[in-house]
């Protein structure tokens, strides 16, 4: 069919979108120009409330990727998407109570500065490229993707809408800092949930309500949603997707450079935890409208499905189809729709800046040049923000020369984001494993990953496993489609059926579970850490949940760290514990500045705060 032309409308209304994102980063811009500090534009002065804060890091979460892609999943593979409400959960659960309060006390600005306190250098650097180079790439797929999808379909300009985002995200970043990005994320959530809204509203009404749309989701076998099959092969299964999301996410969110920095950047840990949580309830939310979405789609689409029929080239391109088709009378709306998209792509490009600015700047600048003035470092950042803004934009250029690389690109946060999360699982969970350990488990984990992802690309998973439910096309008035004609198998290697057809959700849990594996290991043979040399603020052993009744397994699980010289509150709150072991740590090439970074107790608040601070900056 011919393709279905933006109006005028729908232009105004996606213009609109991205004079406002620009014109918060103005206004920031303005309001904090007496500020200029890099602490300030990088972690908005430590003094952000939690509300903004949860909705922008549930926008970032939710890209055009999850916008596009999640309907159409559940369009063709059914509704059991939204067993991710149990991986979301357990990532929040484990996020706020492990691996937040332990970056929150240290007082860090880079997570990777975590790594050379508990480990040293060379770790710290190995995990900061691996990020760096991760981080690029997604979002370079991330701006691309829904641009390609929205183009072929609406016949938006495809590179216009590629250099819009890449320009106005890089200028919002450059002129107002983690506060421009966190309130425009807030805004842009607003928006996705408002093109989502009406997507359902105007969908469900074309099917007759919803019990039409739940009556035909039935029929066509989309509502089997518990599958409890154990097979690792399989796609989507309750496993799959409750375990193997798990990993996926909190190697994305637990660790990540981007939601620790607005976590730290909140003034209370208690408001940190209360934005993960608020947060929750917004990737629920989200959950829900995309899954719904699909079912509303397929209800629509179920006599004559437009990707079988060749009406559309690949299954992205569902979701921008449908509603060009249902509010093809109605000016404006499918602009709506495209701003919920992109707002999507806006959130998560500007968050992926400034947490690159961030860790480029705390790990490699404030490192080599320890004596800058505030205002130079202002401006140092701001160049940063620039200059990846840039290299992000010119990833998207670079993603379209790629092709079918895009599901691979995607793939690399689980490559990258498990070995991650089982490199910062060593140094928080295990006291006794060495910096060698370390080092070794996560060169363990990038392999396994990157073999079974690498594999998988080459030799895709057999149909059997991956197939999605039935698709009719008898309604459909078909325009020279020519049949496909199956392609002949190519030879495949024994473990193609195996090892590389495993679920893509696994990917992480290999790499996660590789590098913790490994690194124990490596850390047995070489020599354990000494509990001694470490500060108690940097670990936080699992065990301590299930030992608290007897003191000798308590210290058992310790390993020696001096955790009971007084109470945690007591060492915070004199800094004691922290300062004996000042020395040491400078040796390993940490600068004074950080040291003093020490949040302090609030007994009126029963939390950490960061007001500590201002008070111990300097020596």
């Amino acid at each position: 069919p011919q393709v279905k032309n933006f109006a005028v409308w729908d232009y105004v209304v996606f213009a609109a979108l991205f004079v406002i994102s620009s014109g918060i980063g103005v206004f920031f811009a303005i309001k904090e120009r007496k500020k200029g500090t890099s602490r300030e534009f990088l972690v908005g002065g430590r003094q952000l409330s939690f509300g903004p804060v949860a909705l922008s890091l549930t926008a970032s979460f939710m890209s055009a990727v999850t916008v596009l892609g999640t309907p159409s999943e559940v369009y063709r593979f059914g509704a059991s998407f939204v067993i991710f409400f149990i991986a979301y959960t357990f990532v929040i659960i484990l996020t706020s109570e492990l691996f937040l309060p332990v970056f929150y006390r240290s007082g860090i600005t880079s997570t990777y500065e975590y790594l050379q306190l508990r480990f040293n250098k060379p770790v710290r650097y190995a995990a900061t490229v691996i990020y760096i180079l991760q981080t690029i790439l997604y979002t370079g797929v991330v701006v691309y993707a829904p641009a390609l999808a929205l183009n072929q379909v609406t016949g938006f300009n495809l590179w216009g809408s590629v250099f819009a985002t890449g320009i106005v995200c890089t200028f919002y970043c450059t002129l107002g800092g983690l506060k421009a990005v966190v309130w425009t994320d807030a805004f842009q959530m607003v928006v996705m949930i408002v093109g989502f809204l009406t997507v359902l509203i105007r969908g469900s009404t074309y099917a007759g309500g919803l019990h039409n749309v739940l009556e035909h989701a039935t029929n066509g076998s989309r509502l089997n949603i518990f599958d409890f099959d154990v097979d690792p092969l399989r796609r989507h299964t309750f496993w799959t997707i409750s375990v193997g999301g798990t990993f996926t996410w909190l190697g994305i969110y637990g660790v990540n450079q981007s939601t620790i920095q607005r976590c730290i950047s909140c003034r209370t840990e208690m408001h940190a935890k209360l934005a993960l949580y608020f947060n929750l309830l917004g990737l629920w939310i989200i959950l829900v409208c995309a899954v719904f979405s699909g079912l509303i789609m397929y209800s629509y689409f179920r006599d004559c499905d437009p990707w079988t029929a060749g009406f559309i080239s690949a299954p992205d391109q569902l979701m921008p189809y449908f509603v060009m088709e249902i509010f093809a009378t109605m000016p404006g709306l499918p602009g709506l729709f495209v701003a919920c998209a992109f707002s999507g792509t806006l959130s998560t490009v500007a968050a992926s800046i400034n947490a690159l600015a961030t860790v480029t700047f705390e790990d490699f600048v404030k490192n080599c040049f320890p004596h800058l003035s505030d205002k130079l470092s202002t401006w140092i950042s701001k160049g940063l923000c620039i200059l990846f803004g840039v290299l992000c934009t010119s990833m998207a250029v670079a993603a379209s020369l790629l092709g079918g690389v895009v599901q691979a690109a995607l793939s690399i946060l689980g490559m990258c984001g498990g070995p991650m999360l089982g490199l910062f699982t060593l140094g928080i969970v295990f006291p006794f494993v060495n910096w060698k350990g370390a080092l070794g488990g996560l060169l363990t984990g990038i392999t396994l990953s990157f073999w079974v992802t690498i594999g998988a690309f080459i030799y895709p998973a057999p149909d059997s496993k991956t197939w999605p439910l039935p698709l009719s096309t008898d309604q459909c008035v078909l325009s020279n489609v020519t049949k496909s004609v199956p392609q002949e198998q190519s030879t495949r290697p024994a473990i193609a059926d195996t090892w590389y057809s495993l679920s893509y959700l696994y990917y992480s849990a290999v790499g996660c579970l590789g590098c913790v594996i490994a690194g124990v290991f490596i850390s047995f043979i070489t020599g354990l850490q000494h509990g001694k040399d470490i500060q108690p603020l940097l670990i936080r052993p699992v065990g301590n949940l299930f030992c608290f009744w007897s003191k000798k397994y308590k210290t058992l699980c310790w390993c020696g760290v001096q955790h009971d010289s007084g109470t945690e509150q007591e060492n915070l709150e004199n800094g004691s514990a922290w300062k004996q072991g000042a020395e040491s740590v400078l040796q390993n090439g940490l600068r004074k500045e950080s040291l003093a970074h020490v949040p302090g107790y609030d007994p009126k608040d029963e939390s950490y705060t960061n007001m500590a601070l201002e008070k111990v900056t300097h020596f």
